[in-house]
C-alpha cells in the first residue's frame, strides 16, 4: 500500500473543516483527517506559519487568511461579489452610507464587499477582515440564522467588550438573535466602535442565509425603516441573482 503524498495529506487535514465544523482542535483534525496526531501536528505548523490556518487562543484552528484570499479567485466567492456588486452600488447610491456584504466563518463574520460612506463613522472593517459575529449587524444576522451549534459556541464563550455598549451577557445576547429571527434584520448601537450604528439583514437562497448585507451609519433613530426596507430590496435581488 502506498503511502499518501505530502500533497494528499494536506488537503486531507484541509478537508477536515466544513460548514459545521469551522473551528477545530488538533485532536479533531486528525480524526477528521485520518492522519496520525504527530503528523497533524506537523502539517498544521507549517500551515499556520504559510497562514493557510490560524491558530486561534484556545489552541483550536480555523481556516486561514491565505486560503480566503485564494478562495476569492474561485468563481463560488467572484459569484457572490459579482451578484452583490450592483445592489452594493445601489444602496450606497440612494443613501451615501457605507454598505457591507458579509459571509460568516466560523464564529466571525468575513467581509467579503464594502462600499466606503461619506459620512464620518469610525469603520474597523475592510474586505477580507474578520470581526466577532456577536457584536456586529452584519454578524448578528448571521450568527441569528447560523448553525445552533455556532450559537451555543459563541454564547459559550467569554465575550470580549469593545465599548460600553458591547453585550456580553448571553442571556440578553440571545434574545437578541431570537428578535432578529423575529424581525428579519438586526441592528447594534456603538457595539464595535462609539459613534458606529448598523443595519443588517440577510440574503436567502433556497430557505438558507447565505451571506448578510447592512449600512454603518451614525445613528438609527430615523432613518432605521427606510434601511431595513432599501436592504431587503437588495438581498432578494441578490438571492434571485445568485439563484
Amino acid at each position: 500500500m502506498s503511502t499518501p503524498s505530502v500533497t494528499a495529506r494536506v488537503f486531507a487535514l484541509l478537508g477536515a473543516f466544513g460548514e459545521r465544523h469551522r473551528t477545530l482542535r488538533l485532536t479533531d483534525i486528525a480524526t477528521r483527517s485520518g492522519l496520525p496526531l504527530s503528523t497533524t501536528h506537523r502539517l498544521a505548523a507549517e500551515l499556520v506559519a504559510c497562514g493557510a490556518l490560524r491558530r486561534l487562543d484556545t489552541g483550536a484552528y480555523v481556516v486561514g487568511r491565505r486560503l480566503w484570499d485564494l478562495g476569492m479567485l474561485a468563481p463560488v466567492q467572484t459569484g457572490l461579489r459579482e451578484a452583490a456588486s450592483p445592489f452594493l452600488h445601489d444602496l450606497y447610491g440612494a443613501t451615501l452610507e457605507t454598505v457591507h456584504l458579509a459571509v460568516r466563518d466560523g464564529t466571525e463574520v468575513l467581509y467579503v464587499d464594502r462600499l466606503a460612506g461619506h459620512a464620518s463613522v469610525p469603520i474597523v472593517s475592510t474586505i477580507g477582515s474578520r470581526l466577532p459575529l456577536y457584536c456586529t449587524g452584519v454578524g448578528k444576522v448571521l450568527l441569528a440564522y447560523g448553525p445552533a451549534e455556532v450559537r451555543q459556541a459563541v454564547l459559550g464563550e467569554r465575550l470580549r467588550r469593545f465599548t460600553p455598549y458591547t453585550v456580553t451577557a448571553p442571556a440578553r445576547l440571545r434574545q437578541q438573535l431570537d428578535r432578529v429571527r423575529a424581525d428579519g434584520f438586526a441592528t447594534t448601537v456603538e457595539e464595535m466602535s462609539p459613534g458606529a450604528c448598523s443595519v443588517a439583514v440577510p440574503v436567502v437562497v433556497a430557505d438558507r442565509v447565505v451571506a448578510s448585507v447592512g449600512f454603518v451609519v451614525p445613528d438609527l433613530r430615523r432613518t432605521r425603516p427606510r434601511l431595513v426596507a432599501a436592504l431587503r430590496v437588495a438581498a432578494r435581488g441578490i438571492a434571485r441573482s445568485l439563484a
